[in-house]
């Protein structure tokens, strides 16, 4: 089964992919887009493209676990997904501190935020991905 990892942004959306065997998430694409109505035909676009069974959508909750207009904008956009593609399931995915974890894997590697800047949203959408696989193998 093909899983697509999704990170939301403001105007970056980062898209990663599992192998068939749900083993490993590797970055696919970025989006730039700000329409969430676009961005979700972008998605379903793709995820057609590459057969992908299931959608994995970053939910970015709060830290005390509440829900901000990041997590409504993630829940409308699940909601787009779903109506776009009866077929491919969409499920939300708790993604706090994913993007400060890529920050922090690119600043261990030495990159100045400058140069991964147009990385970090693939980056964010791995982890969020790799979460879900390695929740599966439990």
């Amino acid at each position: 089964m093909i899983i697509i990892g999704i990170d939301i942004g403001e105007a970056r959306t980062g898209v990663a992919i599992c192998d068939e065997n749900q083993i490993l998430a590797s970055p696919l694409c970025m989006i730039e887009e700000k329409n969430k109505d676009k961005l979700a035909e972008k998605i379903i676009e793709i995820s057609n493209l590459k057969n992908a069974n299931k959608i994995v959508l970053g939910y970015p909750k709060n830290m005390n676990g509440t829900l901000g207009p990041s997590a409504k904008n993630a829940e409308y956009l699940q909601k787009k997904l779903k109506e776009l593609s009866k077929n491919i399931e969409v499920i939300l995915w708790d993604e706090r501190l994913t993007t400060v974890c890529a920050q922090k894997n690119f600043a261990f590697l030495g990159k100045k935020s400058i140069n991964y800047k147009n990385q970090i949203d693939k980056a964010s959408a791995c982890l969020i991905l790799q979460n879900y696989l390695d929740y599966l193998k439990k």
